[in-house]
This record gives structure tokens, sequence and C-alpha cells, in this order.
């Protein structure tokens, strides 16, 4: 039996590049890299016009300040998750002071310009999970030691994104306030864990589940349309 190989169509690989430019994820090499790789995909004909569509966002991409490969970096990591080994950081904080960390990494997430792992502190400081940005790990060495999870306390991706936001994370709290914008919807999608407790004359008031204190800068944000309630 003869199998094809699958490639993308012409529609797919101009989603993925202007997602990608649209990131700004990485740096202009690595970003250059990814898109010339993904046009390899299509036919000559092609590929010259996905490269006219996408020219002026391509000359005019303004990568992240910190200037980082982050590429083989984020490969790298994800094996000490797949081998769940703990390990031995060197962080740089956003003041500049570098910091010394033991931890057990559980996933690696991008938010908002940003690729982050997520670990829990090897020495059980803390019950939640923290968020590292990996552009701020100078250095990173396996300690050689494995840790083990119970499954009932496996991390879960999907349901941590649905509960930080700016991944600024911290323990698990309710907040509940009212809400009098013009789209409940847009709080929905920004909270996915958002419940509608009442319904007044176009006000809302809302229940969501959060880590952190992510969710405050969210809220102050929407100025007169929210009343923090708790």
């Amino acid at each position: 039996m003869r199998f094809e190989r699958e490639w993308f169509t012409n529609g797919e690989v101009l989603s993925i590049c202007k997602v990608l430019l649209e990131s700004r994820a990485f740096n202009k090499s690595e970003l250059d890299t990814l898109i010339s790789k993904l046009l390899s995909q299509v036919t000559p004909n092609d590929r010259k016009h996905i490269e006219d569509i996408i020219l002026n966002e391509k000359f005019c991409y303004v990568p992240p300040m910190h200037g980082t490969a982050l590429i083989a970096l984020i490969w790298e990591l994800s094996q000490y998750i797949t081998s769940k080994e703990v390990i031995s950081i060197t962080y740089k904080r956003k003041d500049g002071i570098q910091t010394e960390r033991l931890i057990k990494p559980v996933s690696i997430m991008f938010s908002e310009y940003y690729f982050y792992l997520v670990a829990y502190m090897a020495d059980g400081s803390k019950d939640y999970p923290t968020v590292f940005r990996i552009d701020r790990i100078e250095k990173h060495k396996s300690t050689n030691e494995h840790f083990d999870t119970p499954y009932k306390e496996k991390f879960n991706e999907g349901e941590f994104r649905k509960r930080v936001q700016f991944m600024y994370s911290g323990e698990l709290r309710t907040v509940v306030f009212e809400y009098k914008g013009k789209s409940i919807e847009a709080v929905k999608d920004r909270l996915p864990t958002a419940r509608i407790l009442n319904e007044t004359n176009g006000t809302f008031t809302v229940s969501a589940e959060v880590y952190g204190t992510g969710i405050d800068m969210w809220l102050r944000s929407q100025g007169e349309n929210v009343k923090i309630i708790r």
C-alpha cells in the first residue's frame, strides 16, 4: 500500500504565516526560518502569491524585545517535562535580579507574545503552579532526580488556561463583579469559567474562578463597565 504525504493547503500555509506574524513570539531569524519552511510546502507560483500577501507584515515585523532564540530551548524544556525531571534554573526576574530555582516542570504555554514554562516548586512551598517566562531562563540543568504526580493531581493545561489571566499565577480564587458593558460574550471569552449569577436591566453579576492577580488588571481595564463585589 502506498501512502502519500499530507501537505498543507495554500490557505493553511497563509493562515499559519499570519498567526506567526501576529504573535510576535520569535526573533527575526527564527520567524524567517519558520515562514521559509512553511512556504516550501507550496508550489512556486502559489508561494509567490503568499509572499506578496505577507510581504508588508514580514517587512514591518517587530520581534519581542528580549531577542532570545527560543525554539531549541522550548524543545529542551519539553524533554524535562516528558521525563518528569526536577531541574535547576537560573531565572532573570523583570527587575533584573537573577534567582536560582529548583522546579518540577509540567507544561509549556504561549500567551500574548511570550512562551512560558509552568512548574511546581520542588520544595513544595507553593501548592499552585508557578509561571516562568522562557526567554528569562538563562540556564537550566537536570538534577537527575525524577518526580511523580498522582493521576488526580496531574496538571491540566486546558483547565489552567481557563483560570489564568496574562499568565499571572497565584492561589485559586473566586471573583464576583457586576458588568454593564456592551458585550457579555466578550467577558465569557476572556473568562471561560465565568458564570452569570444575575441580570438586571443590562447589568450582569458575574462569578469566575481564577488563579492569581491577573484578573485584577483586566477588571481595572474595563473602567466604569465593571464594579468589583469581591
